[in-house]
């Protein structure tokens, strides 16, 4: 749309507008990640904020957006001479998930570079970014070596090219906004340390605000031009502000005391490194800019903690994010400086426009991934009589190495060999498409015997672009690894079902670790259930596995064709994508008719297919009948017992099955 949503009539959502009016006054803050539940005014909110930006002075055809008060001396369009230039407004580029590098730093044009001798460098989103908002939306779903391309420039403020005989450094400072539905998956907590900010956004329980989103967005589709018209006065207000704000920045002062406070708060939250302490004071400074103020006052740094640390905190996938609000006064309280300064009439008016910083930070507490540990008490389960009340997962462990053997070509991720963009050369293939990566020998080897018909004189290689050979990479991708868990009766036991929450708990926690996505069948009684869909959230996946309950007979069968089904349906949706079946099972099999032959079919339809398949043995006792390990061997995979499953235990089970599935 040419004419975005006003951002002052966003309804609500209070903490998102305040961290990115704190990052347009103060870029050094860091970025902002956004999380929460479709539909919360995520994306509106980024596009409404790039109109607020003042417009930027830019030297004339420079593709790098130099200022021309202040050229780059090392711009690769330059050199600049200083002069009054032109302005355009502040841009908002788009980073889409399946960008590749050279698309997100830029590259060589490698094509004229071989075919017309030219080295020409053509740049990337982060050279359009320069000055304005870079906005990666479902950023939790994009390549990990591209967040990391991406946060290295926005922490330096300039990106770095070095590849295929070019070098090239330009300016790249830029405000960093990244959305993410949790459920969707979570960043890994590198990658969250490197966003200054984070915020949980939720929709309104309340009726009247709800009733209010809806009146505008209807009012904004019917007419937008109109209805931006209406909130023109409140736009230029805050865009009055925002440059107020920046200019009255480099006058605020940081006190010793206010310093004092944002150190003590992070080491009470044991937050790792030191990152975090410059993030609180970069924000509890631009808070105080952003109120008018020249000092920063307690109230600046506590909401600067509610916005710089509930990421920092996780200390692994399933805690939530979040912060210890009475902790968190009780902090600041105790480092108070002795004799506090009377803010004055200064001090009241801190949020400004519905954001006082002294607001609570409601939405903080997260909802998306309670600990599996949390109690277990509580929650007893009315259907069926012999249902049993959830049992507490034993602690995680590190577990060994599952993989699909062969080389798949799915998403980039740490589980199994794959041909990506990324990894070792393996051999060279003729370019399909755009030439990435070029594979010099081949390409080489390709036009030498064609010198003598192309006329070749002097020293000089004739290469053309049939000649051309782009390289073939082996690297890792994730998997699909879909559990199949025995909820029965004869697993109720609360000791062993404890052991076998804990060691499903550990596969997931591997599984986030290798950008897997996950799903979760359960069987007990008479039927089977997708407890969780095929997900790239380890946390839901988690939360389920807390609250499954257990009893009645085992229909192995049922479990095994409702795991086919949902691996059927997912080849569909996403065909490169290979899976991973881990059923967890003592192997018995006692529900509905012929229960042991229908399992043993249901089995043999993984292993006609050339599915990838595990079972965890968790049968117990000093009598045991060995089904699971039959159950393993008409899936054509490895059993492995509990204790094996451990990473330090006897050694050899990924070998055995890659032997099996051969």
């Amino acid at each position: 749309m040419t004419t975005p949503f006003p951002f002052t009539a966003v309804v609500g959502q209070d903490d998102l507008r305040l961290a990115l009016l704190l990052n347009a006054v103060s870029p050094a803050v860091g970025g902002v990640l956004v999380r929460g539940e479709k539909g919360t005014a995520k994306s509106t909110a980024v596009r409404a904020l790039s109109a607020l930006l003042p417009e930027v002075a830019i030297v004339p055809g420079c593709r790098f957006s130099c200022d021309p008060a202040a050229p780059d001396p090392s711009c690769p369009d330059g050199p600049h001479e200083q002069g009054p230039g032109a302005r355009r407004p502040a841009r908002m580029v788009e980073l889409p998930v399946g960008a590749s590098e050279d698309r997100l730093v830029g590259a060589l044009d490698i094509e004229r570079a071989l075919a017309e001798g030219v080295k020409a460098f053509e740049p990337g989103l982060l050279a359009d970014a320069h000055r304005g908002i870079l906005y990666v939306d479902e950023v939790n779903l994009l390549h990990d070596h591209l967040v990391d391309l991406l946060l290295d420039a926005a922490a330096m403020g300039a990106s770095y090219v070095e590849r295929e005989g070019v070098s090239v450094r330009h300016a790249a400072r830029f405000l960093l906004v990244g959305t993410m539905n949790p459920e969707e998956g979570e960043l890994r907590p590198q990658l969250l340390d490197r966003f200054g900010l984070t915020v949980e956004v939720a929709a309104s329980r309340e009726p009247d605000q709800r009733v209010e989103v809806v009146r505008r967005r209807l009012a904004y589709d019917d007419d937008p031009a109109g209805f931006a018209a209406r909130w023109a006065d409140e736009e230029t207000a805050v865009r009055q502000r925002i440059v107020a704000a920046r200019e009255l920045l480099p006058s605020v002062r940081l006190g010793d005391g206010a310093l004092r406070q944002i150190a003590a708060t992070c080491a009470a939250f044991e937050v790792d490194g030191m990152r975090a302490d410059i993030v609180m004071a970069r924000t509890a400074t631009a808070l105080a800019a952003w109120a008018g103020r020249t000092d920063v006052l307690a109230e600046d740094v506590r909401q600067a903690a509610l916005l710089a640390l509930p990421h920092r905190r996780r200390r692994n996938p399933f805690d939530a994010p979040g912060l210890d609000e009475d902790k968190l006064d009780e902090t600041l309280e105790e480092f108070a400086e002795p004799e506090d300064d009377d803010p004055g009439p200064d001090g009241g008016p801190g949020g400004g426009g519905g954001q006082p910083p002294s607001e609570p930070d409601g939405p903080q507490g997260g909802d998306t991934g309670a600990r599996p540990e949390a109690g277990e008490d509580g929650q007893p389960q009315a259907s069926g009589a012999a249902e049993q009340s959830p049992v507490r997962a034993s602690e995680p462990f590190r577990t060994k190495v599952l993989s699909v053997p062969g080389i798949g070509e799915g998403a980039a991720g740490r589980r199994s060999r794959a041909r990506t963009e990324h990894g070792r050369t393996t051999g060279a293939r003729r370019p399909r498409g755009a030439l990435t990566k070029l594979h010099l020998a081949a390409t080489v080897q390709a036009a030498a015997p064609h010198q003598r018909a192309r006329g070749r004189s002097g020293r000089g290689l004739v290469v053309r672009r049939d000649d051309l050979r782009q390289a073939t990479r082996e690297g890792r991708e994730g998997n699909l690894v879909l559990f199949v868990v025995d909820a029965s009766g004869s697993m109720a036991a609360r000791q062993r079902m404890s052991a076998v929450k804990g060691a499903v708990l550990s596969l997931l926690l591997d599984a986030y670790q290798r950008r897997d996505k996950v799903g979760l069948v359960t069987f007990r009684g008479s039927a089977a259930d997708v407890a969780l869909p095929p997900t790239s959230s380890v946390d839901a996946a988690a939360v389920r596995l807390e609250s499954l309950p257990t009893g009645g007979r085992t229909p192995l069968a049922a479990g095994l064709l409702k795991a086919h089904d949902v691996l059927r349906v997912e080849r569909l949706r996403d065909p490169a994508r290979r899976a991973l079946v881990v059923v967890v099972t003592d192997g018995r099999a006692t529900g509905g008719p012929e229960p042991v032959a229908l399992a043993s079919r249901a089995a043999r339809l993984f292993a006609a297919e050339g599915v990838a398949s595990v079972v965890v043995d968790c049968e117990s006792g000093p009598v045991r009948l060995g089904l699971a390990g039959q159950l393993a061997g008409e899936l054509g995979g490895p059993a492995v017992t509990l204790d094996e499953l451990r990473a330090d235990s006897i050694a050899g089970l990924v070998k055995d099955v890659q032997r099996r599935a051969a």
